[in-house]
């Protein structure tokens, strides 16, 4: 079989770099300085023992308007007590944004007008 149809060998019969795996603390990350860069306040929340179980990622404030954001890979899924949170917090009045990328906050906060 010829080099180039072995799987993880290129063409030219070297080894093929390996995918660089998604990290959720890069996509956050991205998001946070976005957001300051439009002028948001930032906070990131840190899970640890005693916290508020399911609270989003991400926490920002500009204007007055408070969202908070759930950031998450591609293949990323939102635990149970994440679900309740969100839930929580929209019956409150908030606004929460499930987010793989800064697109998908940005594409929010356009709906939103908060941009």
């Amino acid at each position: 079989m010829p080099p180039s149809l072995r799987p993880g060998i290129g063409a030219n019969g070297m080894a093929k770099p390996a995918a660089i795996p998604e990290r959720e603390s890069d996509i956050q990350a991205t998001i946070r300085d976005w957001l300051r860069w439009h002028g948001w306040y930032v906070v990131r929340h840190h899970q640890t023992l005693g916290s508020h179980k399911g609270l989003a990622d991400l926490q920002a404030i500009k204007g007055g308007r408070v969202i908070m954001i759930e950031v998450k890979t591609a293949r990323g899924r939102l635990s149970q007590d994440q679900v309740q949170f969100a839930a929580d917090w929209e019956d409150h009045g908030g606004t929460y944004i499930l987010a793989r990328s800064v697109e998908d906050v940005e594409r929010s906060l356009k709906l939103m007008e908060v941009v």
